[in-house]
């Protein structure tokens, strides 16, 4: 199962879903280094922060948020 955090408040990160809903976490049982926009992976009983998977969906938004910037424009 992947996760993306989506914010962390008062240490607890609120992670979206592969199905697009939401779950709370303590953020004790996340890895160090876990912030907003992270991807974890859960895989035999804990979580791994996913890099690379994070990388690429920053870079897809930062190409949309440019594109929509050019229409705008325009």
């Amino acid at each position: 199962m992947k996760l993306i955090i989506d914010r962390i408040t008062d240490g607890i990160a609120v992670c979206e879903t592969e199905e697009q809903t939401f779950s709370k976490l303590p953020i004790e049982l996340l890895p160090n280094g876990s912030k907003e926009g992270s991807v974890l992976l859960f895989q035999e009983g804990c979580f791994i922060l996913q890099p690379e998977e994070e990388a690429e969906r920053r870079r897809q938004m930062f190409e949309l948020q440019s594109s929509l910037f050019e229409q705008e424009e325009s």
